[in-house]
């Protein structure tokens, strides 16, 4: 069967030498090429990371100055712009593959372009004036009017009149005010793709996420966690989530709080991942990231149908209508080419989805109560409290079988209100919950100081056992900066989910074990990891008090003799 092959399919290409990134961003998302060994997991050197967040806080800088002052509408906007720049890059990348292997290929800037409103079709706008490297040689006051009047409504048709994409970007406002705003920040964008491509031209990083990387960089600048509660998921542990509940092709998977689409987006990466690596089952030199994780973004594997197939598994719903929007050019930029992420509030009376995927993964927002009017009528838990709503929404969207990870507040873990303790007895005995895997509280820095845990559990059978780990390292610090330290927890949490079962119930006194289930409906279903660990106390060892009473006593004529030679010093 013929390898399905897009103009998105290719690793973003700058001249002859691959883009690429060491450092993976977040919620943003990575798509990395093949590692070769002793090359993957590099850390990004200090100078790159100063260059690269300078670049990406002088561009927002500009937009605030420039009028835009909410940070969301910035970044909004800023995805726009990298939208078209990297819309070219990729179309240039599959030109050039293109002709390497002899296959047919046609520009998206090939052609003729008609806007909405030109229902005659009597005025034919030339693509390729709406390419970035065309518009981006005008005249500022001219650039200002192209962009906003052609190759905007042009970005907004790229995946067809009937596509989530076209559907959310039909109210999409181009809202960059002045002329000489657009053109420093066109420039700014050129110089940030110049330094990641020098990054990885002298770096020797092969992880390649320009959307994704700029994007790490530009929610660091945002000092708040968002509007009702959102904050984005660290990439790391977006990583160490998805390999917990292990998607596979063919399974249908979703986020019903997908922000960005940051765990759709890694879903997709490992199962590409995946199936590279069967493809390649002799090949050694897979070596995991900086991270610990091995991610791949060769398309080559994926076949027409796969490829589809894969597309066509993965969902995502918001409330926010830009953080839409963003998601779908997220989406679309790293490969999948009619994502189905749609508005809709999970928690609302419209949203109406059970009983329907075999994978749920979500860091849903915890923003206290909503109004019990609002509510769907499946929700029966008797709260408000959203973090305890999403549990029971996510319970229900399982299919039989189905499993689902979360991150949760660790309120959840011990709250004794009924709603709590509900919660945690419904994943208990109506189905079996795998794993509390307890994060540290820095985790979400600068964002917020919450500590949070993450929840493995299957719409099926019964818990026998719960397998606790408490992680106390990431890989980052855990203050404001969060920058890289050694000593990271995550692979060991890997090695030890899949060994678990090989272990036996484990050492109380370790930072992972089982509980069997009678002891957890005997704790009031408590999922504290405190609550269960072994503390040994050190019975203290004292000295003996012949031994104190002399070493009294000689630092008793110590001081004495002191006193005497200051006495004889002042005559």
């Amino acid at each position: 069967m013929a390898k399905a092959f897009t103009s998105y399919d290719l690793p973003f290409d700058f001249g002859d030498e691959p883009l690429s990134s060491s450092k993976d961003p977040v919620d943003t998302n990575d798509v990395v090429t093949k590692p070769n060994p002793g090359v993957v997991g590099k850390p990004q050197s200090t100078a790159t990371d100063s260059k690269l967040e300078s670049l990406t806080r002088a561009l927002l800088d500009r937009f605030w100055s420039g009028g835009i002052s909410n940070p969301l509408a910035a970044v909004e906007q800023v995805t726009y712009l990298l939208f078209m720049k990297q819309i070219e890059q990729i179309d240039l990348s599959s030109e050039k593959a293109a002709k390497l292997t002899g296959d047919a290929y046609v520009s998206r800037f090939s052609g003729e372009f008609f806007l909405p409103e030109d229902r005659e079709r009597t005025q034919p706008i030339d693509k390729a004036t709406l390419r970035w490297s065309h518009f981006k040689q005008m005249r500022p006051d001219l650039m200002l009017q192209h962009v906003q009047q052609r190759v905007f409504p042009f970005i907004k048709t790229l995946s067809g009149e009937v596509s989530a994409f076209s559907r959310h970007m039909a109210n999409a406002v181009f809202s960059i005010p002045s002329s000489n705003l657009l053109q420093r920040a066109v420039s700014d964008i050129d110089d940030i793709y110049l330094e990641i491509e020098r990054e990885g031209r002298e770096g020797g990083h092969l992880f390649q996420d320009v959307l994704g990387d700029i994007y790490e960089r530009l929610l660091n600048e945002l000092s708040s966690a968002g509007r009702n509660g959102q904050f984005r998921t660290p990439r790391h542990i977006i990583k160490l989530l998805t390999e917990l509940v292990n998607p596979k092709l063919g399974d249908r998977i979703c986020d019903p709080a997908c922000g960005t689409g940051g765990f759709l987006l890694d879903a997709y990466q490992y199962i590409v991942t995946q199936l590279s690596r069967q493809q390649d089952a002799a090949d050694t030199s897979w070596v995991p990231d900086a991270d610990g994780f091995i991610r791949s973004c060769r398309g080559e594997v994926l076949t027409a149908e796969t490829k589809g197939l894969l597309s066509s598994c993965l969902s995502g719903r918001d409330k926010d209508t830009t953080m839409v929007r963003l998601a779908l050019m997220n989406l679309m930029l790293h490969g999948i080419d009619n994502p189905h992420v749609d508005y809709a509030d999970a928690l609302g009376k419209g949203f109406k989805e059970e009983n329907k995927y075999a994978i749920v993964m979500a860091n849903p927002p915890f923003s206290g109560s909503l109004d019990k009017a609002d509510l769907g009528e499946n929700l029966q838990l008797g709260t408000t409290k959203t973090e305890i709503l999403f549990i029971e929404l996510i319970y229900q969207l399982l299919q039989a079988g189905g499993t689902a990870g979360i991150i949760v507040p660790t309120g959840v873990l011990f709250g004794t209100k009924t709603a709590h303790v509900q919660a945690r007895r419904r994943l208990i005995e109506q189905g079996e919950l795998k794993a509390v895997i307890s994060l540290p509280s820095g985790v979400f820095r600068p964002y917020a100081g919450v500590a949070t845990a993450i929840l493995v559990f299957t719409r099926a059978g019964r818990t026998t056992q719960t397998w606790f780990y408490d992680v106390h390292n990431d890989g980052f610090s855990l203050d404001d900066q969060r920058e890289r330290v050694d000593g990271s927890e995550l692979p060991d949490v890997l090695a030890q989910w899949h060994a678990r079962e090989s272990h036996g119930p484990g050492d109380r006194k370790a930072n992972h074990f089982f509980v069997p289930v009678q002891e957890l409906r005997d704790n009031d279903y408590n999922l504290s990891f405190n609550c269960y660990r072994e503390v040994v106390v050190e019975e203290p060892v004292y000295e003996d008090p012949r031994v104190i009473l002399k070493q009294m006593m000689e630092a008793e004529e110590d001081y004495m003799e002191n006193l005497r030679e200051l006495e004889k010093l002042l005559g």
